[in-house]
């Protein structure tokens, strides 16, 4: 299981965070999602088939682009 955090800057408000949640949620693979409006920040846990190429995709599909992966 993998779990990595996007910067997402278009994020601002409620609806955009459930948009994230709902959309990435539903890829085959992905555990959890938990958007951030505040920090705008995006958690996300997946395992295969699921991978970071077909999520940052779906994100820039739905006009959420990540700017930028966190490594903790």
């Amino acid at each position: 299981m993998t779990t990595v955090t996007y910067t997402v800057p278009a994020i601002s408000c409620g609806h955009c965070t459930h948009t994230i949640e709902t959309e990435v949620g539903e890829l085959q693979g992905v555990q959890s999602v938990k958007a951030d409006e505040a920090t705008k920040k995006v958690e996300i846990t997946f395992d295969a088939p699921a991978n970071e190429a077909t999520i940052k995709a779906l994100l820039a599909e739905i006009n959420y682009p990540a700017e930028g992966l966190l490594t903790l």
